[in-house]
């Protein structure tokens, strides 16, 4: 296949309490996909869009999905040709914004607080064929009792919500990259 591979996650959290994986083929080059998926915006993905914007309060609606997994609340962990990863602790089942700002890297590998939760976000683009594929995962790994009981709250939310990053995120990127290819 050549190019780019898909990121090692394991070296941010090799033993998440569950995972979310979504892929989506598209017939255009790796270039093109990774830019259009760039460019989707939080308004662009419908209900996934809508909670997002009431997990963290006070994001505009044209805020681009690339702009805010490198922003606060969340850590760019690492980047590279058609790849991001970011990362975001805190209590994520709380409906409070209660999110601790992380500076670097090393702080979330270091994140250990008991009674939170360490979630990683990986985007990437690979090579298929004549075309490419977009990638998501999400892992997420709860932190002490409090942070298993938080987390098992939380997850019939995630289950029931989570074929929405498919269905609505990556199929908006899916189509703007098609889209453009046509025009």
């Amino acid at each position: 296949m050549g190019g780019p591979t898909a990121p090692d996650l394991d070296a941010w959290l090799a033993e998440p309490a569950f995972r979310v994986v979504h892929r989506r083929d598209a017939g255009v080059g790796p270039d093109a996909l990774w830019a259009a998926a760039l460019g989707v915006r939080v308004a662009d993905a419908g209900l996934l869009g809508r909670l997002v914007r009431w997990r963290i309060p006070g994001l505009p609606r044209d805020l681009r999905f690339d702009e805010l997994f490198r922003a606060p609340p969340f850590v760019v962990l690492e980047t590279a040709q058609w790849r991001l990863v970011s990362g975001l602790v805190g209590r994520i089942w709380t409906l409070r914004r209660d999110y601790p700002e992380l500076d670097v890297p090393a702080e979330f590998r270091e994140w250990s607080r008991r009674g939170t939760a360490r979630v990683v976000f990986a985007h990437w683009v690979m090579r298929n064929g004549a075309g490419s594929c977009l990638h998501s995962e999400t892992r997420v790994e709860a932190l002490g009792a409090q942070g298993r009981l938080g987390l098992r709250a939380v997850s019939p939310i995630v289950r029931r919500f989570q074929g929405l990053v498919g269905s609505e995120g990556l199929d908006a990127a899916v189509r703007r990259a098609e889209a453009d290819q046509r025009s």
